[in-house]
């Protein structure tokens, strides 16, 4: 009788969470006095495809890494914001999306039902993970005191443990306490410190998919590197070719040394990551959206309250009023408010409406005229060079449609340069920044490599919800018939396409699994803002 044949994984994914093509691009080039920084990519790319990719309409990290594991849009989803927050008359409650937030089945969860394996590393609003997965997750966002117990299966944790050189779950997860310690002391002198502690980070989630990939095969092998955003948003003006000095200081060439060592070291993983996966393997690269710089800062509740939209809570200097003043929500008078924006991450405006007669907010038959009348106020605005700051105002009707577009932001803001918003009562409205900062820009990258993958460049941009889509098919499974996105047919060869034609199969699946506990107490939801804060989502 024959041994059986060892597994062999189909499906590689690697997220690159934050990756643009102006910084990749920049990284497989020979440069003067550098070299090539990522000659592995460099390969993959000279001898597959690539797309830029269009993130959800806020280009943020929790819906757009949603949509991609969903292949739907945040209306159905349900996912729009870090933080998910009610408006009750006087106050605003919130907490935090975890998995359970999620309207939507995960593709770990499409691969599970299929009868194939997968493998599910740092991924975002994947804890608690679901017990029906075939194979392995371990959450990303989650605090070491939380991340045994919400790794699957529990038995992995142990494996890690025994097997891995080094592991470390401190490492592993995101470590607040040292987090906020950086977001203390973002001197130009510490920056580097503070890009330079998420190295090692880095090498302990490859070191774990290299480990999970060598002893398991999974079908479909998915890891994210986060690194990437997080290092962008504090060192873009070292990573940016149109922001690189041209007599850099001692300080520059420091902070130009460490970002071209973490991506060396990336393509390293990623290099050891696809020889592990075989020849046989399709590899997928995408990030959830890319990156920029922003140049200026529009204090939109400033702007709100200069309109009349808005009215910030007088203090009486009690305990309580500078409790309120610290807050991680504007501190209004919500008798005198009608429009204001609740976190800089969600760049978005909500319009009070009042429910019944006697409420305070917009009466329900004015709410149309009164939106178009604030998108024209929010268009009128001009920074000191005569520029519009908003240049798109999008209406929730018609960029969130589904069953959960009313959590959405009634108006999302497209800013001139990217960038977040600020929330904080102080003006000038609009202010210059003293230097260029990393932010979200709505195109990242989606790149693909290996068996029956053209070596056709750069293509046609694509929808984050295609990468969904795109897994599936890749696996020779059926891609469920209410997904968003599509398989992009100019990834492929001709004869791979003629072969493996597209099958439809069954709608999505999601399995409730109980109901929603607050696992965090008041010190770790802190942290996690502290965290958010430090990365501009929040202030």
């Amino acid at each position: 009788m024959n041994a059986a044949l060892p597994r062999k994984t189909k499906t590689l994914f690697i997220g690159l969470d934050g990756c643009t093509f102006t910084v990749l691009d920049e990284m497989t080039k020979d440069l003067p006095g550098v070299g090539v920084t990522m000659p592995f990519m460099k390969t993959i790319l000279d001898n597959g495809v690539r797309a830029k990719l269009r993130s959800t309409p806020n280009p943020l990290t929790p819906p757009a890494w949603t949509s991609l594991m969903t292949g739907k849009g945040p209306g159905v989803h349900g996912v729009f914001d870090f933080i998910r927050a009610e408006d009750k008359g006087g106050e605003v409650y919130w907490t935090l999306y975890d998995s359970r937030d999620v309207d939507s089945e995960m593709i770990w969860s499409m691969v599970s039902r299929k009868k194939m394996s997968c493998a599910a590393l740092n991924f975002p609003l994947t804890a608690p993970p679901p017990k029906n997965i075939n194979g392995a997750v371990i959450p990303g966002f989650t605090s070491a005191k939380h991340l045994r117990r919400n790794t699957h299966p529990r038995e992995l944790f142990e494996r890690l443990k025994n097997d891995v050189a080094g592991f470390d779950p401190k490492e592993l997860a995101w470590d607040f306490e040292n987090e906020q310690q950086a977001m203390d002391s973002l001197s130009p002198e510490e920056t580097h410190k503070w890009v330079r502690y998420h190295l090692p980070r880095e090498e302990q989630w490859f070191r774990i998919a290299e480990y999970v990939l060598r002893e398991d095969a999974p079908d479909l092998m998915a890891v994210m590197f986060d690194g990437t955003d997080k290092i962008q948003h504090q060192a873009w003006p070292w990573l940016d070719p149109e922001l690189l000095k041209a007599e850099p200081s001692a300080h520059d060439q420091q902070m130009r040394e460490v970002v071209l060592e973490y991506f060396r070291n990336l393509d390293r993983y990623i290099e050891t990551l696809v020889t592990l996966a075989g020849p046989d393997a399709q590899v997928f690269f995408a990030s959830d959206h890319g990156f920029t710089a922003s140049t200026e800062v529009l204090r939109i509740n400033a702007y709100l309250e200069e309109l009349g939209y808005l009215k910030w809570a007088q203090s009486d200097g009690s305990e309580m009023a500078l409790r309120r003043e610290a807050a991680n929500f504007a501190n209004l008078d919500w008798s005198g408010t009608t429009a204001y924006c609740r976190t800089p991450s969600s760049n978005g405006i909500h319009i009070r409406v009042a429910e019944k007669p006697g409420d305070h907010g917009v009466p329900p038959e004015q709410y149309e005229a009164f939106r178009e009348k604030l998108i024209a106020d929010l268009k009128k605005l001009r920074n000191e060079f005569g520029e519009p700051v908003v240049v798109d105002v999008l209406k929730r009707d018609e960029w969130f449609p589904g069953p959960h577009m009313e959590r959405a932001c009634d108006l999302t803001l497209v800013l001139r340069d990217s960038g977040f918003v600020s929330i904080r009562n102080l003006k000038p409205v609009v202010v210059q920044r003293p230097h260029a900062a990393g932010t979200h820009h709505p195109d990242g990258i989606f790149v693909a490599y290996g068996k029956g993958i053209a070596k056709a460049g750069m293509v046609e941009r694509r929808q984050i919800v295609d990468v969904t889509s795109t897994l599936l098919y890749s696996l020779g499974t059926s891609i469920p018939s209410d997904l968003e996105g599509e398989v992009p047919a100019s990834f492929f060869t001709p004869e791979w396409w003629a072969e493996h034609p597209v099958k439809k199969g069954a709608k999505t699946r999601l399995e409730r699994e109980g109901e929603k506990t607050d696992d965090l107490d008041a010190g770790e939801k802190q942290k996690m803002i502290e965290q958010l804060q430090m990365l501009g989502y929040m202030e």
